[in-house]
């Protein structure tokens, strides 16, 4: 479950009591352990217990104002983290920490969420990854609902109560999260990135985008960036809300007002 940091207290008060219904019925609650609805989710998971992903080192409390949650849910539930100890977190780490979220879980719930949020992010992956995608409507009115409506409005499943999970959850049941056996392919090493790759690969490839959309392989092909390196990058631009996707793999750079 994941959504807004800036949360509302209705948001609050609703994915605390969604991911208390959901543990009681018997899942595995998974969040970011950051502000607002992450808070929320893994303090109403804590009875059943409830699982963390953390943005740096399994070690570094992230937020501060969570250590208190964070030692509970070691004591009662599970925090794991891809970067190594002691790594403070960075804006880099929270895209390779939503895909970890997103493919440990059968689905992903939403709970309010800006556009171009991180949120929405995990979202995107999760329907990349296979898993059902779930959304709490909210008011027109309120930015932080604009997400949400508008994961409803691409297909979304609703989400007005526990029940609604339970029942979408149930048809899933058969479905395998195993992937076919591909020999032949390695995936990229996404933890390997360092800064200095990145520092020195940022400028080519923003030269290469523009407000055109171009295909993703094209750009693998005219940058010769490693996909670990292209992909990082393009989510950091994602997360800056200066990337635009568009159908068929397609993206382009949105300038910056």
């Amino acid at each position: 479950m994941v959504g807004a940091r800036n949360a509302s207290a209705n948001g609050v008060r609703f994915a605390r009591q969604l991911a208390a219904e959901l543990g009681a019925a018997g899942y595995a609650v998974i969040s970011g352990i950051g502000r607002g609805i992450d808070t929320a989710t893994h303090r109403g998971a804590l009875e059943s217990g409830t699982l963390a992903v953390m943005g740096g080192g399994v070690d570094v409390v992230y937020p501060k104002q969570n250590a208190a949650l964070y030692e509970e849910t070691v004591a009662r539930g599970m925090v794991i983290s891809e970067p190594p100890l002691a790594t403070v977190p960075q804006a880099r780490h929270f895209p390779r920490r939503n895909r970890i979220i997103s493919g440990l879980a059968r689905g992903v719930v939403v709970v309010e969420a800006a556009p171009r949020s991180g949120s929405l992010i995990t979202a995107r992956l999760a329907g990349e990854q296979g898993r059902e995608v779930f959304a709490v409507p909210g008011s027109p009115l309120d930015p932080r609902s604009r997400g949400c409506n508008g994961l409803i409005r691409d297909g979304a499943t609703l989400v007005q109560g526990a029940e609604d999970v339970v029942e979408a959850r149930a048809g899933m049941m058969l479905q395998v999260l195993d992937e076919p056996r591909r020999d032949e392919f390695t995936a990229p090493d996404m933890a390997g990135v360092g800064e200095s790759e990145l520092a020195s690969a940022r400028p080519a490839l923003l030269e290469l985008l523009g407000p055109s959309p171009v295909p993703i392989d094209e750009l693998l092909r005219q940058s010769r960036l490693t996909p670990a390196l292209l992909l990082t990058i393009l989510l950091e631009l994602e997360l800056a809300g200066r990337l635009e996707r568009h159908i068929g793999s397609q993206i382009s750079l949105i300038k910056s007002m």
